[in-house]
């Protein structure tokens, strides 16, 4: 049985260096692995790819991408070997291909940091075959809740299913002395995310509250732009169902959430 898991990723690869502002994040993603099934494949849904159809990475050797900048030398030397994943990228292309949406596989891009940098703390042996499907360009909500539909057949097998974002990112208003000062905006709509996400309701209520996310309690205060909330549309398309909180504490002194289905 799979699990669908939406985290906040935290800022590029501050969490391998050990960042003051990460540290509750980090001993989080450390002890995650101890709380799920081991999957036997991941595939992950990050902030940090958009394209017109989805892509979807398949590669008999997936390379990374440092897709940050003016980090110290050894982050663009960090290595994460996971296996050939081109049975699995092959698997979720069938399953666009029967939801009549057309995707596209590519060996010609690396996963990046929304997925290396996790999986350094969650799995660092990095021996389970994982692949990557982009957002799509435009961040239309109801798009991307219904690419959550087309991957619900995974939860049939022991595929983790991971959205990395970030539940608050508005780079302008990060602390970066990670003092945690409290913000009423923020917890507002961390407050909503919480509620709609994880409360009582129906999933047609559910997916229309998302779907007009921009109505929520200071929802361009914590997304300028709406990429990092896109993968929980995902998550939350491919359960169908209400999860579970599991991190709801400070990163860059600013509340962000994840949840579990």
């Amino acid at each position: 049985m799979a699990n669908i898991l939406y985290f906040s990723h935290g800022g590029g690869p501050l969490p391998i260096l050990g960042e003051p502002g990460h540290r509750e994040m980090i001993a989080f993603m450390k002890q995650l692995p101890n709380t799920l099934q081991r999957p036997e494949a991941i595939v992950v849904i990050s902030a940090h790819w958009e394209e017109p159809a989805p892509l979807i990475i398949g590669s008999a050797a997936p390379e990374l991408l440092y897709d940050y900048h003016g980090f110290p030398k050894e982050t663009y030397e960090l290595q994460y070997a996971a296996p050939d994943n081109t049975g699995l990228a092959a698997k979720l292309q069938h399953l666009f291909d029967e939801s009549m949406l057309n995707a596209f596989i590519t060996d010609h891009r690396g996963l990046d940091h929304g997925v290396f940098i996790p999986l350094l703390m969650m799995y660092p042996e990095a021996n389970i075959p994982v692949t990557q499907i982009s957002l799509l360009k435009g961040l239309d909500p109801a798009l991307h809740l219904s690419l959550g539909k087309v991957l619900r057949p995974l939860l049939k097998e022991n595929i983790l299913i991971i959205g990395s974002g970030f539940s608050f990112h508005n780079m302008r208003v990060f602390d970066w002395s990670s003092s945690n000062t409290p913000d009423d905006k923020n917890d507002a709509f961390q407050d909503w995310l919480i509620d709609i996400c994880t409360g009582a309701h129906e999933q047609s209520y559910r997916e229309a509250q998302l779907i007009g996310w921009e109505a929520a309690p200071h929802a361009r205060y914590c997304h300028p732009r709406e990429e990092h909330l896109m993968p929980l549309h995902v998550c939350c398309g491919a359960a169908g169902c209400k999860g579970k909180l599991i991190f709801d504490n400070y990163i860059l002194g600013k509340r962000a959430l994840a949840i579990l289905w």
